[in-house]
């Protein structure tokens, strides 16, 4: 346990969670004597059972790694497509990918994410990453208002599963106690056994057995033969900023594209008078990932045109690209989490974990207790598209984890939640890092988010300047209340330039940023910042 451990605590350390509790399991792993990775991962373990809308044990992890010696690391645990998926088959039901039900679930990479993160560098064992979560699942955790209020939005899918019915039954609501036995005891075999466990163990095999009797297309061979890609994560400048963010199938090509062509526009104001030109680029850039994105393996991904001069031109100077046209964007909040964590050594975590849409593909498989993504319905039907439905293809990912150096030393931690939106996300909140707000301030200020279209949700509350922008270049505003869900949840991490540290959680989550006393930034508390 990690109260039992005898290795000294970190002396300095940061974390944002959207969560409490999940906050707290971080917090507690920095005082055992653990680092930012182990403080990381008992936070995504602890948020796999408290955040059952956002991720969990069945959905997707990437995560960027920093050394303390400063050498970058991309982890992709994002699963690909069963080996028996069938485009041909779906195409014959509909044009489009379904959302709910097993056609849409592909191989779950978290676990084996988490595992990737315990052996890049992690001081305690790989069983204390599961404590807090054991008992959570198991003696239970209070409802989050962010749950509660996704457990309504979503009762008739909820309703339709007797899996996820038995676990989440109409009447749950905020503040009450969630209660996982299965997944307290999926928890524990995870835990003793690894991530082998699930991947061609005891647990997968019950996993897919369940799964089996409603027609999925996931196999025992399926998870056996899953491992995370390793890599080097893709890197870009803005002003004095090395930005570092995840490649393909990732979205994050999105971001550096975003900025560079922010730099290159010449924008003086693109929070203010001159977001609808901002507002334009993140448009084009939605467009070209809807056409283009897939998984690099199977499809070639042109990472150095997105980035290359004429594109960047291109889309600095707001002229839209030729024979792009506009598709349906999925709903902008999407259903993930994020967690920074950073400590004194120049060790540094941005993990962001993923169940797509809102409980993922809506089906629990009892047994396990285990609630499985839909990553998949990101797949395209359309036959020949980059992101074309194929056995063992990863779909194009919206999931984007962020580092920022500067000079070679961590300037910045961020992670954000957000559907198609992430890219937009980060820039908006970096611009006023950038400006010299405080991180709780830079996550919580209103904001608003492009769809592929010309719609644009914004906040009720935003800068005037801002809306009158997007107005006047025809843009259909709608109004969204201030804080809301729908515009993402952010976590950040600024380092200043003594090393010290700043946090800040999204209020519009349910999570919680700390400080520990001797970082040096912000103040340290139990449930610290927000």
């Amino acid at each position: 346990m990690l109260a039992a451990t005898s290795l000294r605590a970190m002396q300095a350390y940061a974390i944002a969670t959207p969560e409490r509790t999940a906050t707290r399991a971080g917090v507690a792993a920095f005082e055992a004597g653990g680092n930012a990775l182990d403080a990381a991962l008992a936070a995504a373990v602890a948020l796999a059972v408290s955040y059952p809308h956002n991720c969990g044990v069945g959905g997707d992890l990437i995560a960027l790694v920093r050394a303390p010696g400063g050498r970058m690391t991309s982890i992709n645990a994002s699963g690909p497509a069963p080996r028996r998926a069938d485009a041909a088959a779906l195409r014959a039901r509909g044009p489009r990918m379904p959302v709910r039900g097993v056609e849409p679930i592909t191989v779950p990479g978290a676990v084996a994410g988490w595992e990737q993160l315990h052996r890049a560098g992690a001081r305690l064992p790989w069983a204390a990453a599961f404590d807090a979560a054991v008992g959570l699942a198991q003696d239970g955790v209070p409802v989050a208002r962010s749950l509660a209020a996704a457990m309504t939005e979503e009762r008739a899918d909820i309703d339709a599963d007797p899996g996820l019915r038995a676990v989440l039954p109409a009447g749950l609501a905020e503040g009450d106690v969630l209660r996982q036995p299965a997944l307290a005891a999926t928890l524990r075999a995870l835990a003793a056994g690894g991530a082998a466990a699930l991947y061609g163990g005891p647990v997968g095999r019950a996993l897919v057995a369940g799964l089996a009797s409603r027609g999925a297309w996931l196999g025992e061979d399926d998870l056996a033969a899953f491992a995370p890609e390793l890599g080097a994560p893709l890197r870009g400048r803005f002003r004095d900023l090395e930005i570092l963010t995840s490649p393909p199938n990732s979205s994050g090509v999105l971001l550096l594209q975003a900025l560079a062509a922010l730099e290159a526009s010449g924008i003086e104001d693109p929070l203010g008078r001159d977001a609808a030109r901002l507002a334009a680029l993140l448009r084009e850039g939605g467009r070209q990932r809807h056409a283009e994105l897939a998984d690099p393996r199977m499809a070639p991904v042109d990472v150095a045109g997105w980035l290359g001069p004429e594109r960047i031109a291109e889309l600095a100077r707001g002229a839209p690209p030729a024979g792009r046209a506009p598709a349906p964007a999925p709903r902008p909040g999407g259903d993930t989490i994020a967690i920074v964590a950073a400590d004194a050594s120049g060790r540094a975590v941005s993990l962001i974990q993923s169940l797509f849409h809102a409980f993922g593909a809506c089906v629990l498989e009892p047994r396990t207790g285990i609630l499985l993504h839909d990553r998949g319905a990101f797949f395209s039907l359309a036959a020949g598209h980059p992101n074309e439905l194929a056995p063992g293809k990863r779909p194009a990912h919206t999931l984007m984890p962020v580092l920022l150096e500067r000079a070679g030393r961590p300037a910045g931690v961020l992670g954000t939640m957000g559907g198609h939106a992430h890219a937009q996300f980060h820039v908006q909140v970096l611009l006023r890092l950038l400006a010299g707000s405080p991180a709780p301030a830079a996550v919580a200020a209103p904001r608003w988010v492009i769809g592929t279209d010309d719609d644009v949700a914004v906040e009720a509350d935003a800068d005037p300047g801002a809306v009158a922008s997007l107005r006047a270049a025809g843009m259909d505003v709608a109004w969204v209340p201030p804080r809301d869900e729908e515009l993402g949840h952010v976590q950040a991490i600024w380092v200043g330039e003594d090393g010290g540290f700043d946090a800040g959680s999204d209020p519009r989550a349910d999570g919680s940023a700390v400080v520990s006393s001797d970082g040096r930034g912000g103040a340290g508390a139990a449930d610290g910042v927000h």
